[in-house]
């Protein structure tokens, strides 16, 4: 899952960048916010943490112009400021959530899935290509009822593969939205996790569920539909 982290305080986007990214997301920080509302307008992003007290935009500016572009990512506004009043304008402004500083962390990353989760009917709790499950909020993965276990950043290429079983997806695309800017890997990477994807989830069940379309990318398939 990618998310955009808008907040001006370097330190704490920091952390939350390095939180994040252990918890398996991807993640791009701003700390302005006219370039939060160019980036959030530019990238798609699964969801956004977008502090009130912004340089350039604050974060009630900058939801109500996202709304009005057309731009529905899940919103959860982190700010100092306390009070009903404040809470009912960020609300107002489009937010889909809010939290207050300082805030619990495991709160933070519980609100951010459960805000993805609700995002639309595109984003189902759990994802299924034939016997094959995988829970992004609860970050587990089934086959047959035998749980796999998969570190955060081949849990998250199977999520993307999973989330567009009905297409094949180029390595680009993968490296898109599994990997933040900052960090893009060489291409070589991707294959490396696929194939340690398919030691996992494929090869002790006898089974070829994640498939190579030679010259373009990859595509996951139900082996009971072939």
């Amino acid at each position: 899952m990618r998310v955009l982290v808008v907040e001006d305080d370097r330190r704490l986007a920091e952390l939350l960048a390095r939180g994040l990214a252990a918890e398996g997301f991807a993640v791009d920080v701003e700390h302005d916010g006219r370039d939060g509302l160019w980036r959030a307008t530019e990238t798609p992003y699964d969801v956004i943490v977008l502090d009130i007290m912004l340089p350039g935009l604050n974060g009630y500016r900058v939801c109500a112009q996202l709304r009005s572009a057309g731009v529905w990512t899940p919103v959860l506004m982190l700010t100092a400021k306390d009070g009903e009043l404040d809470e009912a304008e960020g609300l107002d402004t489009g937010a889909d959530d809010y939290l207050t500083k300082p805030f619990s962390y495991l709160v933070l990353v519980a609100r951010l899935r459960a805000l993805v989760r609700r995002g639309g009917a595109a984003r189902p709790p759990v994802l299924r290509v034939g016997d094959l499950e995988l829970d992004p909020a609860g970050r587990t993965c089934r086959r047959r009822g035998t749980p796999i276990e998969l570190t955060a950043k081949p849990f998250a290429v199977l999520e993307f593969l999973m989330r567009h079983h009905d297409r094949v997806v180029t390595k680009t695309e993968i490296i898109r939205n599994v990997w933040d800017d900052a960090h893009a890997p060489d291409p070589n990477l991707v294959e490396a996790h696929i194939s340690a994807l398919r030691r996992k989830v494929d090869a002790p069940f006898d089974l070829r569920t994640i498939t190579t379309v030679r010259g373009i990318g990859y595509r996951i398939v139900d082996p009971a539909e072939r």
